[in-house]
């Protein structure tokens, strides 16, 4: 299999993201929907992952007075478990080291996914918390 991830530049790949999140955190998760597509859409730069080019994965990065938040990093259930994640993780940790060398990024990480991420260099900091009735961590990197 061949995993990709790059950037998204155009509308259709967005609509493909979108339609992967809802799938994972509206239908899978029951995050509200309202809640999953916020003001942040537009000002984010996003990302979609693809299988032998089939859209798979996506994610999110943006700048905030804590430094750069990484988000809405989803996989296709079908896809987990072979290194889609990985890809697009690397792919948007590149590009904000490129972009913002020496920031911070960070993240909430929902609990099950925290050794994937400290796999990647993340350190958990601070209380468990809830966001949409999921329990997470904040974790951080500097770039």
């Amino acid at each position: 299999m061949t995993i990709s991830a790059h950037k998204i530049e155009n509308q259709q790949d967005l609509e493909a993201a979108f339609k992967i999140r809802e799938t994972v955190f509206v239908v899978e998760q029951n995050v509200p929907a309202e809640e999953e597509y916020d003001e942040f859409e537009k000002s984010s730069t996003h990302y979609l992952a693809t299988a032998n080019g089939i859209p798979c994965g996506t994610a999110r990065w943006r700048v905030t007075d804590k430094g750069v938040k990484l988000e809405r990093f989803a996989v296709l259930q079908e896809y987990r478990s072979q290194q889609v994640g990985s890809a697009i993780l690397q792919k948007v940790m590149a590009d904000v080291q490129a972009a913002h060398p020496g920031k911070k990024m960070y993240m909430h990480a929902q609990v099950h996914a925290i050794p994937f991420y400290g796999r990647h260099g993340f350190t958990k900091v601070g209380e468990l918390f809830s966001e949409c009735d999921i329990d997470h961590y904040k974790m951080e990197k500097y770039a």
